[in-house]
């Protein structure tokens, strides 16, 4: 190994160029990750790396720093092969691009799907050359990367052409003849005579070139400032810690995008700033060229320019003003001095139509492209195709956006579909929440086991042996969906010996097939979660896994994780606890519908149950009243689990989901609301309780590297409309505590109108924080709570097939269960810090996934009115509630539907709706008049119409169209009364009443065992106290702990978090 120096150039805090002189090692082994390397201790290094370039490829690829940084997205098409990224170029995107780009390449080097590798050519004694006097540093790159494309071409002994690509015109002529086998061209060369057929990356090459000329002729152009220039980063930081600037992530009204945004603070400095709301970013021009998204730097206004939000129902307008009596009370309002983070992705646009192409003048070279998202702003690309994609959604990314520019400068990217085409528009949801949608590689399916009708996957005895073989001892059964293939759960009940219950949560060992770092496991962790959309998924792990060995299928040996507890047969207390690995056979694998109907005593669906099919009547019954008296002993324990939680301020929220029913041509057929059964509860109370118990085991063994998941409590300015709405209908809603607002909403239920609690608990679910995923070690342990399942500790372990987080935790489990009993526990174990970074990627994924889900239903929604006439189909027709009113309108939901949706009392034209004595409704002059709970039309005639909160109406169903964004659904208000049909109405208030009954008796009737208990209790400990003096009650920390909650509860203003 030799040691050299290294002259570094860099930055400091206060601005200033420091020069570091740093010593630099250099040593003769470092690995070429090439499969045509012979030489024996280079194979041994690369095959501990893995990740090898591939020998079945012409040539050789090595793109110098500028193509890297210029040219990344090209580079990232999976038909280029066989490219080496020096280290050299890697560090220059690093510093000079930023860490965004910086970990798109690091990603790409990472994907076993692209043919490329890096080469650490700094730290080799033969390629590493050191910087000359007076030579800058763009030439010194250059040279070093040419030096190390010529040793890599010699150390493959001349097998394989390499070929330098460098846009370094002085470089080409220079080294372009010197070594024999290692060619220099330009990146256009190299297209144009390597790949010459693939139009896709010609494409995007002439729109990076054409984007990059427009900005450097902007940047000489003299325009005038069209926004102030941001401060620098120094002043930025410095500002922070004063307290003057704020620090936060900026979020864009989607309804109103041109005119508000608002900033949620994080990181204040040390000075109190006391505010407890968003800061109002009013217009464009005080958003200072930031994008929704970006951590930005906001100075407060003064308070006599502060404004209110928006309270007036809008339609994604483009004004830039905002009627005087349309605002709220005024808010801590800002602007945007600097931008700390930008976080630009991929945006899917539209380019304009021929009338609008033609109102933006006959520079066919600059084109403004409208994004699918509201809340971006226009982007400016240069091109020569926005005639022919004129109908299509395309794919952009952003550049740059100067002071001088009021939009932001872009480039073209690829091209998704059709407007309007099913197709397209997933692909432009996927795009738009950077879900990867990619096939699995051959590499990750070289690691999975081999599966198929010949030759069918078997147990291995050898594995067997080192698990708990639950086949023969064990009820286990399924409960799930219609149609699901991943099934990663199972359940079991039994009778012990001595009397008592043996509850049984068995989970798919997914962490068996997926090795830690593998490249399987890399992917499963980029993708972090199984995407479910409308009519179809995108699995985290290969269907070989998901659909297959690691489904917990019936009558199949499978290998899986248990958690086992023994219960006291009569007050179901838990008495031990087990986590182990087992080898399980499902016998059932039922549906929910079935699985209900088994527990009502519904005989009809016994049919259902395939695995009954068969049998003799009386092993037929046998087996049947066998599995009928598991789902109710289970049912039994999960009413007494769910009861305990209650006590303790357990929330019933309320959560609108909906099916989309497709025929045999996957055409819309109907779309479905889901229908909650008591089944469900059951399934979800067994499976908390075993993300409960889990969370504890690995809290307690690794205190500051496990991984659980936190609910923090909501700001209580979000529960604000809720009880204004609760008041309307003589409820008081208190939030102080999770058990207060669960009691509230309890008792706040109208007899005569169930969705009358289904809205005010959809209000409390819409009010509250996201739960997160966090490493014990980055926050302290009174933070650890959940605040909606009222539980101390708590995370996910129960679907691993679908969830990243579960395979962290599953591997957390075991090393905790295992400790001592199997080799170096350590290597499953992730530090702190890197799991700190791990639980932020995997909540940015799962806010993906739900906004993708949601997305869809929405779009499938728009395609199922889109397909009926609004004025003659009776589907279009439906009973609306209102549950929020506002200066021109109602917000209203649609029960049968599960949509929710704006409905105008006040039209562009400014008529006001009027209704007749005969329910229907007209367009009139007239005005409207807001209160808290109603607002009144009045014509000028006089007439008269007043809606109130939770009223219920008739509204027609719309789609509105827009060539640019996502069709949305459009309500008309077509009476002022219900609407009513035949049977859904009555069927609702029955499910709900049998529901709020069910769970009122089950609480009651564990209140009722559990004051039982403490009166025995107290008995035992009279005895005890008078014979020995001692107790078996509370312990005097448990009375102390009591104390001290009571103390901290302020009864006299809001909590503050």
């Amino acid at each position: 190994m030799l040691r050299t120096e290294k002259v570094l150039q860099l930055r400091g805090q206060q601005g200033r160029a420091v020069r570091v002189v740093r010593e630099h090692y250099l040593r003769p082994d470092v690995p070429c990750r090439s499969a045509l390397c012979r030489s024996a201790q280079c194979r041994a290094a690369c095959a501990r790396d893995g990740k090898l370039l591939s020998d079945d490829v012409t040539h050789y690829v090595v793109p110098d720093c500028k193509v890297v940084q210029e040219y990344l997205e090209i580079l990232e098409f999976p038909e280029l092969k066989g490219i080496i990224f020096m280290q050299t170029a890697c560090q220059a995107v690093q510093h000079q691009k930023g860490r965004r780009q910086y970990n798109k390449l690091r990603n790409l080097l990472k994907d076993p799907r692209h043919d490329c590798t890096v080469f650490a050519n700094e730290f080799h004694q033969h390629c590493y050359l050191p910087r000359e006097k007076g030579e800058s540093m763009e030439k010194w790159q250059t040279r070093n990367i040419y030096n190390a494309a010529a040793w890599y071409h010699n150390h493959c002994l001349g097998q394989m052409p390499v070929v330098m690509v460098t846009e370094d015109e002085d470089a080409i002529r220079q080294y372009g003849n010197e070594t024999e086998g290692v060619f220099v061209i330009s990146f256009k060369h190299y297209l144009d005579n390597f790949w010459p057929d693939l139009k896709a990356a010609h494409e995007l090459f002439d729109s990076i070139v054409q984007a990059r000329r427009e900005r450097e002729s902007e940047s000489q152009e003299n325009h005038g400032k069209e926004y102030p220039e941001h401060l620098p980063v120094e002043v930025l930081e410095a500002g922070i810690k004063s307290g003057r600037y704020l620090q936060g992530a900026l979020n864009v009204n989607k309804h109103r995008a041109q005119l508000e945004a608002f900033v949620r603070l994080q990181g204040v400095g040390s000075k109190d700033t006391e505010l407890q709301s968003d800061i109002l970013i009013y217009g464009t021009k005080a958003r200072n060229r930031a994008i929704h998204g970006d951590v930005v730097v906001v100075e407060l206004l003064p308070v006599h320019e502060w404004k209110g939000r928006t309270v007036a129902l809008c339609e994604n307008e483009t004004e830039d003003k905002a009627p005087a009596d349309t605002t709220g009370d005024p808010m801590p309002t800002g602007k945007v001095v600097g931008i700390i983070q930008k976080n630009w992705r991929d945006y899917v646009v539209t380019f304009p139509s021929k009338e609008e192409s033609q109102s933006q003048g006959r520079n066919a070279q600059k084109v403004l492209v409208t994004p699918w998202d509201y809340r971006i702003p226009k982007i400016r690309i240069s091109t020569q195709q926005a005639e022919a994609l004129q109908e299509y959604r395309v794919v952009v990314r952003i550049d740059s956006w100067e002071s001088t520019s009021l939009y932001p400068n872009g480039h073209f990217v690829r091209v998704l579909g059709r407007i309007g085409d099913l197709e397209g528009e997933i692909a432009a949801i996927l795009v738009e929440n950077s879900i990867c949608a990619a096939p699995f590689s051959e590499i990750q399916m070289s690691e999975m086991p081999v599966s198929s009708p010949k030759n069918p996957w078997k147990v291995s005895p050898e594995e067997a042996k080192k698990r708990l073989d639950l086949r023969d001892t064990h009820l286990i059964f399924s409960i799930d969906p219609k149609g699901c293939e991943d099934v990663d759960d199972a359940l079991s009940v039994r009778t012990l010996p001595n009397g008592n219950l043996e509850l049984g949560v068995h989970i798919a060992d997914v962490t068996h097939f997926v090795a830690a770092n593998s490249y399987t496991d890399v992917e499963a962790r980029a993708r972090a979660t199984t995407y479910y959309l409308a009519d179809r998924r995108y699995d985290m792990l290969p269907s070989v896994l998901s659909a297959d060995l690691c489904s917990l299928l019936s009558g199949v040996d499978r290998y899986a994780v248990s958690v086992l507890w023994e219960l006291e047969k009569e007050s179901l207390e838990t008495l031990r606890v087990q986590y182990t690995r087992t080898l399980i056979r499902s016998a059932y694998k039922l549906e929910y519908e079935t699985a209900q109907g088994l527990l009502d005593g519904d005989t009809s669906v016994v049919g259902d149950i395939l695995e009954l099919k068969g049998l003799e009547e009386g092993a037929r019954q046998e087996k049947l009243a066998e599995l009928v008296w598991a789902i109710s002993k289970l049912t039994d324990i999960a009413r007494h689990v769910r009861a305990k939680r209650d006590r303790c301020g357990a929330l019933e929220l309320e959560g609108i989901e909906i099916r989309v029913q497709l025929d045999d041509k996957r055409n819309i057929h109907d779309l479905i609301p889901k229908q909650p059964l008591e089944v469900h509860e059951t399934v979800a109370e067994c499976m908390i309780l075993a993300n409960h118990w889990v969370a504890k085991r690995i809290s307690e063994d690794f205190p500051l590297q496990a991984l659980l998941r936190q609910h923090p409590p909501p700001r209580q300015e979000f529960f604000t409309e809720l009880r204004e709405c609760a008041s309307a209908k003589g409820f008081s809603i208190d939030t102080r505590s999770n058990k207060a607002l669960a009691e509230s909403l309890d008792r706040a239920n109208d007899p005569s109108d169930p969705i009358v609690n289904k809205l005010l608990r959809s209000m409390a679910t819409h009010a509250m924080s996201n739960a997160l995923y966090f490493s014990t070690g980055s926050c302290p342990e009174e933070q650890f709570h959940h605040y909606g399942l009222a539980l101390e500790k708590y995370t996910h372990f129960t679907s691993p097939i679908r969830r990243y987080a579960d395979i962290v935790v599953h591997r957390l489990l075991m090393a905790a269960t295992l400790r001592g009993t199997t080799g170096d526990v350590k290597d499953n174990i992730i530090s702190n810090k890197d799991l700190e970074e791990l639980c932020r990627h995997i909540n940015n994924r799962n806010r993906a996934a739900q906004r993708a889900q949601k997305q869809s239903t929405e779009l499938f929604q728009c395609m199922y009115f889109r397909d009926r006439s609004a004025e003659s189909d009776e589907r279009c027709v439906a009973d609306g509630v209102i549950y929020s009113i506002r200066t021109n309108g109602v917000l209203v939901f649609v029960p049968r539907y599960g949509i929710k949706g704006a409905a105008y009392m006040k039209n562009k034209e400014g008529l006001v709706i009027s209704c007749q004595g005969a329910g229907s409704c007209q367009w009139k002059p007239g005005s409207l008049h807001r209160s808290q709970h109603k607002i009144t039309s009045t014509t000028t005639t006089g007439d008269s119409m007043t809606l109130s909160l939770f009223d219920h109406i008739t509204v027609r169903i719309l789609v509105q169209s827009s060539r640019c964004h996502a069709e949305t659904i459009k309500l008309e208000i077509i009476s002022n009364t219900p609407h009513h049909t035949a049977d859904t109405e009555a069927a609702q208030r029955s499910l709900h009443g049998v529901k709020s009954e069910l769970v009122k008796e089950v609480s009651q009737s564990a209140e009722e065992a559990q004051r039982a208990q403490d009166r025995a209790r107290l008995e035992v400990m009279d005895e005890e106290s008078r014979e020995f003096c001692q107790t078996k009650g509370p312990s005097l920390y448990q009375l102390l702990e009591e104390i001290r909650e009571l103390a901290l509860l302020d009864v006299t203003e809001d909590i503050r978090t």
